[in-house]
């Protein structure tokens, strides 16, 4: 005992010694296959050898590099047997309905007796010899002679009997005969054939004796129970298919039937018999669902037998009730459905019955979607014709321009119904996220259409409106998650809340002083719930985005101008930098503290969310912005100062470390002030206005590079040389006169030699730039005189020349310019 190992060091020992086993077991098992598979080839080649003899090895030419043979003797066999039958059956065709006439009534009774007899008795004696494959090829012959004989019996014996009737005789005879005949001799088709042939006889006697429709429609489901009973206690492979697809057919088209004729029926009393046959179907599927071996058959049955139960009853409903009234009444029977959970049905059924539900419900759900979609849809009509005029209803004001749907009056409940059921069950279901978000989807669906269907007043369903924003945005500031980030039911009800806002933003456009109150509303409403950080990336740029319609219906209602309009529009963009700068410094000061023990989670929580918000809030900004500018364009004094606040919002927001690049912005924005308010002035000499700025500009910048080397030189420079030189520029393009490009192009020289000296960027790129525009302004009039003397044909040939040439030189040219970006990016 002293000598065993340690348990760890054991267990090692007896994984390897488990691991050497496996690999010997695949090894032998391989091994194996490989002899069985020699032995079979050996025996299909050597079907001779006595009973004593068996090839001890392999035989010679198994190897590698041995034949083997495409197709094994059996199934040459089978072949041999299957096409000489089928051409024994088609040679008996022919000569009954070819050569029939040729004999007369003993000969034709002779022939095909005795062909019939022989056939069917051969396999007898082939059954005991051994020969079944021979056997079962005979036996096939004589039943298709069966079904010849049935013919032949019909045209000499019975002519004058109903085809149809006797049809069914027949099949109900030769299914009996053949049914007995293989299970008497152990054959296998002839059962197969017998369930498939019982499929017919009840069909066609109910058409030989003229059934209506709902008699066809209840055979159709008996003949399905006879398949299913056989399906369920067949023993043969093939039986049980034949049967389970005579079954499936025949049960189909019963149900479909019994369905047209239910929703089509005029009166509850054949709408009441088809929902009977509806409930057949039912029963019957429940009870082969509950007796078949596999799950998932079983629950597909129970689904279908649900279905059935809600369209019978919605069949009856239909006749029974108002129009408006029968979808809730499906949908009640729907609901019922789900009563099976609490029995004691097989598992799968009970499955099957709740999936069946789900469907009614979400068929349910999509029949409002055309009233739900108008709601929402349809303000945007109305935002064609702003302060139109009060309408009479709601429901006018939101369906203005579309068309109604019918039966909708119980949309609303149908909604709130489906909602209450998943709140209900969201508890018990593995896809409670899902339900979590559909439930409020069909809640806010439920109130968004009841104003609509209440044909409420205008001035109470824009009330009502607002109260489901409001409720939108209390559910998703409510419900957050503590994490700070919005959870999918608080983001779900925050983008429902938005998408209420804008259709009842448009709804509200029918009246000013509505339009002005509602926008005042939805401001403050998404402000405050912008004040909490889950919401605020969504709720803050809502408030802006309404601040900035309700500025422009203010402007609009006090009869101002557009371009007076821009100026109080301008606010949103000054309140988004100012939210803006709260938000990105705490996230600032988030960063450097990091958090304190006590709170720090909760101040940390904060802070990340108004970082979150940052970028919305100025992207809300900006478009606000851009706006005022486009308001004011047609007045360039009013453009001016548009620009230059525009520019002042820049430059406030480049005070803050992380949006320093908001002084490009900024300084972007005052020169195109500057250059506005000198063409607003008419302005011949932008010079005395621009030249002191340039000098002190420049000033500034020369200090500040000596201050700091790595400030570049379009920093330094850029601002102060293009406040000076695009406005002399564009005085100079309309001046008839040489001595303003005559000093503009000095000046420009000057400033090209100037940046080549020191080796900076912008002086090199603004100097020419403005150089080359010059010389092009003065050469124009020479330029326009030599091509109003060349020949028309001249200027295409010389761009054509021109093309060809930078064709040949492309790769060159696109290295040249390559080179030339590389230096100006190695300038200051």
């Amino acid at each position: 005992m002293t000598n065993l190992p340690p348990p760890a060091e054991e267990l090692r020992f007896l994984d390897a010694e488990l691991r050497q086993l496996d690999v010997r077991r695949a090894t032998l098992l391989r091994r194996r296959a490989w002899l069985v598979h020699t032995l079979q080839a050996t025996a299909a080649r050597q079907p001779a050898l006595g009973p004593g003899t068996a090839p001890v090895g392999p035989p010679a030419g198994t190897g590698a590099g041995a034949r083997r043979p495409e197709a094994t003797a059996p199934g040459v066999q089978n072949v041999l047997l299957v096409l000489g039958g089928v051409l024994l059956t088609i040679a008996a065709i022919t000569f009954t309905l070819v050569s029939w006439g040729h004999l007369g009534i003993a000969g034709r009774a002779l022939v095909l007796g005795a062909l019939t007899v022989g056939a069917l008795g051969a396999p007898v004696v082939l059954l005991r010899r051994g020969l079944r494959s021979t056997g079962e090829a005979v036996a096939a012959l004589g039943t298709a002679l069966t079904v010849l004989d049935a013919y032949a019996l019909h045209e000499v014996a019975f002519p004058g009997t109903d085809g149809a009737g006797y049809t069914a005789t027949a099949s109900a005879v030769l299914a009996a005969l053949w049914a007995v005949y293989g299970v008497r001799l152990g054959l296998r088709h002839p059962l197969p054939l017998a369930v498939a042939t019982a499929h017919l006889p009840l069909l066609l006697g109910a058409i030989a004796v003229g059934a209506g429709p709902y008699t066809l429609t209840a055979v159709s489901l008996a003949t399905a129970a006879g398949g299913t009973a056989v399906a369920l206690r067949a023993a043969l492979l093939p039986v049980r298919i034949v049967a389970v697809t005579g079954a499936l057919g025949t049960g189909a088209a019963g149900v479909l039937s019994a369905g047209w004729l239910c929703w089509s029926a005029s009166g509850p009393g054949p709408a009441a018999r088809a929902a009977a046959l509806l409930l057949v179907a039912a029963a019957l599927a429940l009870v082969a669902g509950r007796f078949v071996p596999r799950p998932e058959i079983s629950v597909g049955a129970a689904f279908a037998a649900g279905l059935c139960v809600v369209a019978g009853a919605g069949g009856v409903l239909r006749v029974t009730v108002p129009g408006e009234w029968t979808v809730p009444g499906c949908l009640a029977c729907a609901i019922a459905l789900l009563a099976a959970e609490r029995t004691r049905l097989h598992h799968p059924l009970r499955q099957g019955l709740v999936r069946a539900s789900a469907a009614v419900q979400g068929f349910a759900v999509l029949w409002t979607l055309p009233l739900v979609a108008g709601c929402v849809l349809g303000p945007a009509v109305r935002g064609a014709g702003a302060w139109s005029g009060t309408p009479r209803d709601f429901r006018d004001a939101v369906f203005a321009g579309l068309p109604r749907p019918p039966y909708a009056g119980t949309a609303p409940l149908v909604l709130a119904v489906v909602a209450a059921v998943l709140v209900v069950a969201g508890h018990r279901t593995a896809r409670r996220p899902a339900v979590t978000v559909a439930a409020p989807v069909l809640g806010w669906a439920a109130a968004l259409v009841l104003p609509v269907v209440l044909q409420l007043p205008y001035a109470a369903g824009l009330v009502a409106h607002a109260v489901v924003v409001a409720a939108a945005l209390f559910f998703a500031v409510r419900f957050g998650r503590a994490d700070k980030r919005p959870s999918p039911p608080s983001l779900t009800a925050l983008l429902l809340a938005l998408v209420t806002s804008v259709g009842l933003a448009l709804v509200s456009l029918a009246s000013e002083p509505v339009t002005i109150a509602v926008l005042g509303t939805l401001t403050v409403l998404f402000a405050a719930a912008g004040l909490r950080p889950g919401p605020a990336p969504f709720a803050a740029p809502a408030a802006l985005c309404h601040a900035t319609a309700l500025a422009c219906a203010i402007g609009a209602s006090a009869g101002r101008p557009p371009h007076h309009t821009a100026l109080l529009v301008l606010v949103v963009p000054a309140v988004a930098a100012l939210i803006a700068s709260r938000t990105g410094g705490s996230r600032t000061g988030g960063s450097r503290t990091g958090g304190s023990r006590t709170g720090g989670s909760r101040t940390g929580g904060s802070r990340t969310g108004g970082s979150r918000a940052t970028v919305p809030v100025e992207v809300a900004g900006a478009a606000a912005g851009l706006l005022a500018l486009a308001l004011a364009a047609p007045e360039p004094p009013m453009l001016a100062l548009v620009l230059s606040l525009c520019g002042a919002v820049a430059a406030a927001t480049a005070l803050r470390p992380e949006r320093r690049a908001a002084g490009w912005a900024a300084a972007a924005l005052f020169l195109l002030a500057t250059w506005v308010r000198l063409a607003a002035w008419d302005v011949a000499a932008p010079e005395a206005y621009t030249l002191p700025v340039t000098g002190p500009a420049l000033i500034v910048g020369l200090l500040r590079r000596r201050r700091d080397a790595a400030v570049s030189s379009w920093t330094a420079y850029g601002s102060g040389l293009a406040v000076t030189l695009v406005p002399s520029l564009l005085a100079a393009w309309d001046d008839q006169h040489w001595l303003r490009p005559l000093a503009l192009g000095v000046a420009a020289l000057a400033v090209t030699l100037a940046g080549a000296r020191h080796r900076l960027q912008a002086p090199l790129v603004l100097g020419p730039g403005v150089l080359a525009l010059v010389a092009l302004h003065e050469l124009t009039p020479y330029l326009a005189q030599v091509v109003g003397a060349l020949p028309r044909w001249a200027p295409p040939a010389v761009a054509g020349l021109v093309l060809l040439v930078l064709g040949a030189t492309y790769e060159q040219r696109l290295r040249d310019a390559r080179r030339l970006r590389e230096a100006l990016g190695r300038l200051g």
